[in-house]
């Protein structure tokens, strides 16, 4: 039995669809399946229960002699939220728990890191555990994240596998209900289904050109990949980016959309709203020679592939995994 918390939501949906491809059938998805623009992302999928995140913990008191793995995927995952108080509660000490009850029963854990602990980029994208403590967050979510990353480190007592993954720039199927946080493929084929046309935010870097902010843009898929291989190889606990280990621009990303949708390009541009101007990422690339020393090796989709894969065989089709 494998335990998948924030099932209901963008990754953990399309993990829990991954691992049934894989032929996994005995799951437990975790969440708070309250939200009904997510009932599309798990009605179709397998699974043995569905827990409510509250109830989580007793569940796992009665059932925990059948669980053979939690992969930790839940979180409040809003990066311009205002209320620390809620991100410490659900992305910290949430997660201090889950840790202790894998110490408890004897269970690996995987959980969800974000690349959003790097900051602003200026101390680099190296998952050296030498260096995490010394990371300065942007916002509420990433500090309640690297808040964790942190303690995980200091413990003494830990899972006897355990991983956390520094998700980079995630997109694909199963996003639909995030709005504004969704990616900006999703935002793009909303924007040229409507409009024709597409707006990204202007560069307020004089040292950036519009449209040239970069990011380690990495398909669900990939991200999936790279679960399923811990799952499998469970040595080397530790923290691991996830990312491409390549930068591209929003204008790559958004053009691949327009190319996917057979569409003309027409790209304005307009100002980063003052609510994430100062947060704001110009550069985001994965430093990804840990993950490959560890022997992971497959090849990472391409942006263009991975797009067209993203908006010919889900959003055109409106299709979920």
């Amino acid at each position: 039995m494998i335990v998948v918390t924030g099932a209901a939501g963008f990754i953990g949906s399309y993990m829990v669809g991954r691992l049934n491809r894989e032929g996994y059938r005995d799951i437990v998805l975790v969440d708070k399946f309250d939200d009904p623009m997510k009932i599309s992302n798990y009605i179709s999928k397998t699974y043995s229960d569905i827990v409510d995140r509250d109830d989580f913990f007793e569940w796992l008191e009665e059932n925990n002699q059948h669980v053979q793995f939690i992969i930790h995927l839940g979180a409040r995952t809003d990066t311009i939220g205002q209320e620390s108080e809620v991100y410490q509660q659900l992305n910290f000490h949430y997660s201090k728990q889950i840790w202790k009850s894998c110490i408890q029963y004897g269970l690996p854990l995987i959980y969800a890191s974000s690349a959003s602990t790097y900051g602003d980029g200026s101390l680099g994208f190296n998952d050296s555990h030498n260096i995490i403590q010394d990371l300065k967050p942007l916002n509420h979510y990433a500090q309640s994240k690297h808040d964790f990353d942190c303690w995980a480190l200091e413990q003494e007592e830990q899972p006897y596998f355990w991983t956390g993954l520094k998700f980079f720039n995630v997109f694909g199927p199963n996003e639909y209900h995030k709005g504004r946080m969704a990616s900006v493929v999703y935002q793009a084929f909303n924007r040229i289904s409507e409009k024709g046309k597409m707006k990204l935010f202007r560069s307020h870097n004089p040292e950036v050109k519009d449209g040239h902010q970069s990011r380690d843009f990495i398909y669900v898929e990939d991200i999936t990949n790279v679960m399923l291989f811990f799952m499998n190889n469970r040595k080397h606990s530790g923290i691991y980016n996830v990312g491409t280990g390549e930068a591209r621009t929003y204008l790559d990303l958004t053009k691949a959309v327009f190319k996917a949708m057979k569409v003309q390009e027409d790209i304005s541009f307009v100002d980063t709203p003052q609510d994430i101007r100062e947060g704001y990422q110009y550069y985001t690339c994965a430093d990804i020679e840990k993950l490959r020393s560890v022997g992971y090796n497959k090849e990472f989709m391409s942006l263009e592939d991975s797009v067209s894969d993203y908006v010919q065989s889900f959003l055109m089709a409106e299709f979920c995994y």
